[in-house]
């Protein structure tokens, strides 16, 4: 009796201590299971806290309130903070932005090894084939001759979506990419590797065409009707004597290295920037290099053209075309324009 009186004389301490201590703050005891949900919810806040953090880190310069170089009409309402960095999104890229996209596009070319270019450019010049595939099989299955000739020169623009989006080396796209860099600091040893780039690359790019002309002239892959497709369209690539081709040249080299140049800010445009400006060059007649050889040089397989014709009708004076077309044309113009805003600012 005296032990049971006893125990509840403890017992009675102890709740009146509780008691004492819950009177003073202090936290009762909590469940394991409640305290490792309270640990989860204190991690999970930090974790917020730092992702906070980070992202008000990242988005600190698109916070800044953009300067507009013209201020704002007083007819037209003024714009807030966030319609301005709209603005200023939505605003095309600079010239000098494009510039130094593709000037660093043409160092890292400039620094590539032989072998990797000669693969690229090989690899390129055997895509180009399809241009004539392409074009002969449209001219083949398209009845009508008025309004097939406008249909069958999208083919002409397959060999080039294969090489610009593959990222394949083509010789006319160097012609701008390569010599930005040159332009930007003039020396040596920059000329050299561009000789060195250029020679390679067009030598590979002939050689794939070369090999694609061959297999096609001379076995049964194709029928009849559609290897007389392929010489027909092949004929347009030879006409015109030397000084034409050299001016036909001059237009495709042109247009190939302005495509080049709109490249870097098209964003999800650039599909259809290489089909529309290569078709344009297939419906103009205009000559290209690597993909007029592959006409020229299925001629020649065929029998229908001799070496001679080919180097002295059609690719000497359309390398020539090609390269003022792109030099001159393209990264003279595109870099004197970045480089006159310099000198006029200075």
């Amino acid at each position: 009796m005296m032990e049971w009186q006893n125990t509840n004389a403890k017992d009675n301490e102890q709740g009146s201590g509780d008691h004492a201590s819950q009177g003073k703050g202090v936290i009762p005891a909590v469940e394991p299971g409640e305290k490792e949900l309270t640990e989860k919810i204190d991690g999970i806040q930090e974790n917020i806290k730092d992702l906070t953090k980070q992202f008000e880190g990242n988005v600190k310069p698109l916070a800044e309130e953009p300067n507009l170089l013209i201020p704002t009409s007083e007819l037209v309402p003024e714009l807030n903070r966030m319609e301005r960095i709209e603005v200023a999104r939505r605003s095309s890229p600079r010239a000098v932005i494009v510039l130094e996209a593709i000037r660093e596009e043409g160092e890292r070319e400039l620094q590539r090894s032989p072998l990797a270019l000669a693969i690229s450019a090989l690899a390129a010049g055997l895509s180009m084939g399809f241009s004539m595939m392409a074009q002969g099989l449209l001219h083949t299955v398209l009845p009508v001759p008025f309004w097939g000739t406008f249909i069958e020169n999208f083919g002409y623009s397959l060999g080039f979506v294969i090489v610009v989006l593959g990222r394949q080396q083509l010789f006319t796209e160097n012609t701008l990419t390569v010599i930005v860099p040159f332009f930007a600091h003039p020396n040596r040893r920059t000329f050299w590797l561009i000789v060195r780039l250029w020679t390679l690359v067009l030598v590979a790019n002939l050689v794939g065409a070369l090999i694609f002309a061959t297999v096609v002239a001379h076995t049964a892959l194709f029928p009849l009707p559609i290897r007389h497709s392929f010489a027909e369209i092949a004929q347009h690539s030879l006409r015109g004597g030397f000084g034409l081709t050299i001016l036909r040249g001059i237009f495709a080299g042109w247009l190939i290295a302005l495509m080049v140049w709109l490249l870097p800010a098209a964003d999800g445009t650039r599909l259809h920037i290489v089909i529309l400006i290569t078709y344009i060059v297939a419906l103009g007649g205009f000559a290209h290099i690597v993909a007029g050889s592959v006409d020229v040089l299925y001629l020649v397989n065929i029998g229908a053209a001799s070496w001679t014709t080919f180097f002295v009708g059609f690719m000497f004076p359309t390398l020539i075309g090609n390269i003022l077309g792109g030099v001159m044309l393209v990264a003279m113009l595109n870099f004197g324009q970045v480089a006159a805003e310099k000198l006029g600012n200075g």
